[in-house]
């Protein structure tokens, strides 16, 4: 009899001795982080952002090219020259060759190179944040399926009591069937009993080893290591309102890509009207000529020098087409304020809702201990009486079905209360373990 109260008041610490290859919540984020494929792909788009930021990439940088060509044909000519005289020759060879460096530069283009180059510095910002969301919501997404398989673990290890319980409520049974103190039905009922919990153990376990699966597959490597976890969910119930708000605003993800792109609008605006301004390019390059032909006055000739010049244009009128880009431009800015305060209500909304939701599972928490606690000493009680025979077995048997849904709604509410307090750090940005 002490042995199964201890049994069922500690049941989940069976779990710690039992431990081989324990995985902590810590070790399964760490995996993650090294190893998820979505983190790696945001990570390879934020290296192709940094990749981008170049002065050349935003064309302050002159460009330099070689160039070659060669032009050969074959012609049947002929000629009659001022003087009167023909001349003509079949297959007439002629061969021109060309070949040099050219330089242009552009110097001025009403600053828009230097717009694009701000720009793709807050594409590298964005690139930042969208790998900061990224690994914000798969480090949440682990640790809910992780404390989700202790939630289910427990639940299988209260099974696996009641499972003892019933094999004790069997032998008790046939002993009392056997000097007369029971009927064969009630044996029969008390096996049907055990069948039961057999049955849910196995369907428990089925659950664990899946959300197991599933864990492996968010850490991205062999789906059929095992593991084991932590005996308990830990969460915390100390997280203020205001304290989460202001920093939602400081540091939330989504909050700061659409700040960005409020930024990028405004260099989009500014890259526009750069066009009201004239382009001033300066060009320069040596080149080297040969030709040869077969018939003509000049057999051969080549040729080699310098040129430079410069070239500027500027729009006077392209159909008002710049007035209407530079309206839109200026529409798109507008959306982005929208934008910006439309996200600050979405997030303030969802902050208080979520804390709101937080505060109830904290509540519920604390009742469902208390409830657990008060079927464990129910059960405890009701099987004594089931021992001198004073209960029946169907009510024991009611005593242990309270148990296990107490213990499954208690640790289902420390479940929701760490899901709560996940959902509110993942929105202000910040998830701690």
């Amino acid at each position: 009899m002490k042995k199964l109260g201890i049994l069922i008041g500690i049941f989940f610490l069976a779990f710690e001795a039992n431990a081989q290859g324990l995985l902590t919540a810590k070790e399964a984020v760490e995996i993650a982080l090294e190893n998820n494929f979505e983190i790696k792909l945001s990570q390879n788009d934020l290296s192709i952002d940094q990749e981008n930021v170049t002065r050349g990439n935003a064309g302050m940088l002159p460009q330099v090219t070689a160039n070659f060509s060669q032009n050969n044909s074959l012609q049947n000519s002929s000629q009659i020259q001022s003087t009167g005289a023909e001349r003509s020759l079949k297959n007439a060879k002629n061969n021109n060759m060309s070949y040099g460096v050219s330089i242009g530069w552009t110097i001025f283009d009403g600053f828009a190179m230097f717009s694009r180059y701000e720009q793709l510095k807050e594409l590298q910002k964005q690139g930042e944040y969208e790998l900061k969301r990224t690994i914000l919501t798969k480090v949440s997404d682990v640790i809910s399926t992780y404390y989700t398989i202790v939630e289910q673990q427990n639940l299988l290890f209260a099974i696996d009591s009641s499972i003892n319980i019933s094999n004790e409520r069997l032998k008790t049974a046939e002993n009392r069937f056997m000097i007369g103190k029971a009927s064969r039905l009630e044996v029969l009922n008390v096996q049907v009993n055990l069948n039961e919990d057999e049955s849910s153990r196995l369907r428990q376990l089925d659950v664990v080893k899946n959300l197991k699966i599933n864990l492996n597959s968010l850490m991205a490597r062999d789906l059929s290591e095992e593991f084991d976890v932590e005996p308990a969910v830990e969460y915390d119930d100390s997280l203020l309102y205001d304290d989460l708000l202001e920093k939602a605003r400081k540091y939330n993800p989504d909050l700061q890509i659409i700040a960005i792109n409020k930024k990028i609008s405004e260099l989009q605006l500014k890259q526009t009207k750069s066009n009201r301004y004239p382009v001033v390019q300066l060009n320069t390059g040596y080149n080297f000529s040969e030709s040869e032909s077969s018939l003509g006055f000049v057999s051969s000739s080549n040729s080699r020098g310098l040129n430079y010049g410069i070239t500027a244009s500027v729009n006077i009128f392209d159909g008002f087409n710049q007035r209407r880009n530079e309206r839109v431009a200026q529409i798109q800015l507008k959306n982005a304020d929208l934008m910006i305060q439309q996200q600050d209500l979405f997030v303030k909304t969802a902050i208080s809702t979520a804390y709101q939701t937080y505060q109830t599972n904290l509540s519920l928490a604390r009742l469902e201990e208390n409830n657990a606690d008060i079927a464990r000493q129910n059960l405890n009680i009701t099987l004594e009486k089931y021992k001198i025979g004073t209960i029946s077995a169907v009510e024991f048997r009611d005593a242990q079905e309270n148990f296990i849904e107490a213990v499954s709604r208690y640790n289902s509410s420390r479940l929701q209360a760490k899901l709560s307090e996940l959902h509110l750090k993942e929105m202000i940005g910040n998830i701690d373990i």
